[in-house]
């Protein structure tokens, strides 16, 4: 299946949460097993070659992506959850939303100076969560070797942010707009 298929199988929801958003929504896309399927190949094929031992899929979606591709990469899969969403000791970052601040976290030694990590998530709009996530991956010691996302959305910015941080960014598809 191509990127263009794909990219078929991602449902558009208009005005989604609020009036003037267009919603990408890829529950379409993960009910199709050839799609699913064909999609977290084609995100192993880019993550392969970055040897990363550390797949760092973020918090919620990014896990239905990460956890394929560490498995077939032979790597960890780290989740890189919202505050408090994990038990016992974590490193944490805050950072800003569009109306307020989160936190982004992972268990402490769960990545450690010298790891490779992949962050792998869904879609990238902002860079707000995948930045902070780069944020406590390089304090925590470890070398980012790149992001991978199912979705871009370009026109909000947010791979540009990344990449203006020295992280490669590869995405399977891009939608226009917001």
């Amino acid at each position: 299946m191509n990127r263009d298929q794909l990219k078929a199988l991602v449902r558009t929801i208009r005005d989604f949460p609020k009036p003037g958003i267009q919603f990408r929504d890829i529950s379409t896309l993960l009910a199709d097993g050839p799609g699913f399927a064909a999609a977290v190949a084609a995100m192993t094929d880019i993550a392969r070659p970055l040897a990363p031992d550390r797949i760092i899929a973020i918090d919620a979606r990014g896990f239905l992506f990460g956890a394929p591709v560490a498995v077939a990469l032979g790597a960890g899969v780290i989740p890189a959850r919202k505050q408090g969403k994990l038990p016992g000791a974590t490193l944490g970052v805050d950072y800003d939303l569009e109306y307020g601040t989160d936190r982004l976290e992972l268990h402490v030694g769960a990545v450690l100076p010298g790891h490779r990590a992949l962050i792998v998530d869904d879609l990238i709009a902002t860079g707000g969560t995948a930045m902070a996530c780069v944020k406590l991956l390089r304090e925590a010691g470890a070398e980012v070797v790149g992001a991978v996302f199912a979705i871009d959305l370009p026109d909000l910015g947010g791979a540009d942010r990344l990449r203006a941080e020295g992280v490669p960014v590869e995405s399977l598809m891009a939608f226009g707009g917001h």
